[in-house]
């Protein structure tokens, strides 16, 4: 595909302005690590919602771009070579955003890969495990009177507080005075772990001073301000 209007994406989020990247997401933990990058690069980008009340997210034509059905997704109508790249998975787009802005990632090759190292932890531990604690904790799972499930979540996420607590404990970032993409996949979990899971008490986040601290820093980045609300939801 040479154009992005060769795209089935752009048949129900058409574009404004084909030139920019395209956001496809949805203000979630995972959505709004995009959002943020896209903020704190400065790099011109067009957001798209992708509705989960109505299904967008099953639709064929978002199928089309990410066959796993989760946000979020962009198209770069400007990618390697001049060409679309479409590209889905958080951490597969910040680790290209980053290299497409030359920013947020250690240029030194033991650092990026160190970067990379904790993105992954993030991708393949706090997200999965913050997540099964949220359904436990606040959806279904309430219902359920063996609270096993829960608590072995509960359990998991302490011990990865722990992890990311000692990190933290001498650095202001997960790789030190340095902001990077790792801190930008890490702290809107931790983040909805108090806010929309209510699991701040369950879990104990006061007790994990270090990653409090970074957390506050976090969320006082104008661009995760702005980040943390896009794609605006309907009122």
């Amino acid at each position: 595909m040479n154009n992005l209007s060769d795209f089935p994406i752009t048949r129900k989020w058409p574009a404004e302005h084909p030139d920019r990247i395209q956001l496809y997401s949805l203000p979630t933990p995972n959505g709004v690590k995009v959002s943020i990058m896209l903020e704190e690069t400065g790099l011109p980008y067009e957001p798209h919602l992708v509705s989960f009340e109505t299904g967008d997210q099953l639709s064929p034509e978002f199928l089309s771009l990410n066959p796993n059905n989760k946000v979020p997704a962009i198209i770069d109508p400007n990618g390697p070579e001049g060409k679309p790249l479409p590209l889905f998975e958080s951490g597969a787009i910040l680790i290209y955003l980053a290299d497409k802005s030359q920013s947020f990632i250690p240029q030194h090759e033991a650092a990026r890969y160190e970067t990379i190292q904790w993105l992954m932890f993030q991708v393949g531990g706090v997200g999965p495990m913050l997540g099964q604690l949220g359904f436990f904790h606040k959806f279904a799972g309430r219902e359920y009177e063996d609270k096993r499930p829960r608590d072995r979540y509960v359990a998991e996420t302490k011990r990865l507080l722990g992890v990311l607590d000692r990190r933290l404990a001498e650095r202001a970032w997960i790789m030190g005075d340095e902001y990077t993409i790792s801190d930008m996949a890490i702290f809107p979990w931790i983040n909805i772990l108090n806010t929309f899971y209510e699991a701040s008490d369950l879990v104990g986040t006061a007790n994990y001073a270090h990653v409090t601290r970074s957390l506050d820093a976090f969320l006082q980045r104008p661009a995760v301000v702005r980040g943390l609300d896009i794609p605006k939801r309907p009122k």
